[in-house]
């Protein structure tokens, strides 16, 4: 098996779970298929390298997170922000509002904080798993985590009572 087949072999078992990560960063299909294009490129440039390495995805997804972030610093601001649109009307019961509604609040979070909520309860990832891949310490994670869900009850209300108690992976899925 040469290198491109080991390659496309990966991309193949990886790329919708990379996908789905990229899309939780960045809350736009297109930015997330941009996004994930962008980092198998850099994959592949260093996949004789990783190839050889036991979880090449843990590189693709820190990859993810650390371009993410690191697009959103440089994006320029062309839009103006304006007052907060109109209240819907919501029911508890109805978990496709629940998504939608926890999905805009996820969305106005800053880049660091969405990342850790997407990798923490999204993916169900250990503090430790969530520092490893964000490059940063686990107490960094802690804070990070613990502002992103004091930050997402303020932005939606009427989610308080999914987010209250358990740092809450139930809320996310």
């Amino acid at each position: 098996m040469d290198r491109n087949d080991s390659f496309r072999e990966f991309v193949a078992g990886h790329q919708q779970a990379l996908m789905r990560t990229a899309y939780l960063l960045t809350g736009d299909a297109h930015q997330a298929e941009d996004l994930l294009q962008h980092v198998l490129l850099k994959v592949l440039g260093r996949w004789a390298r990783l190839s050889r390495v036991e979880h090449p995805e843990a590189y693709a997804r820190k990859a993810l997170v650390n371009q993410h972030i690191s697009w959103r610093r440089r994006r320029v601001r062309t839009e103006l922000p304006t007052a907060d649109p109109p209240e819907r009307p919501y029911s508890s019961e109805d978990s496709t509002v629940v998504r939608l509604v926890m999905r805009q609040a996820l969305m106005r979070l800053p880049p660091r904080q969405r990342a850790v909520i997407v990798l923490r309860y999204y993916e169900d990832r250990t503090e430790r798993e969530t520092a490893e891949l964000m490059n940063c310490s686990v107490g960094t994670v802690k804070s990070q985590a613990h502002q992103a869900l004091a930050r997402l009850r303020t932005l939606a209300p009427e989610l308080a009572p999914k987010l209250a108690g358990l740092e809450t992976e139930e809320a996310f899925r």
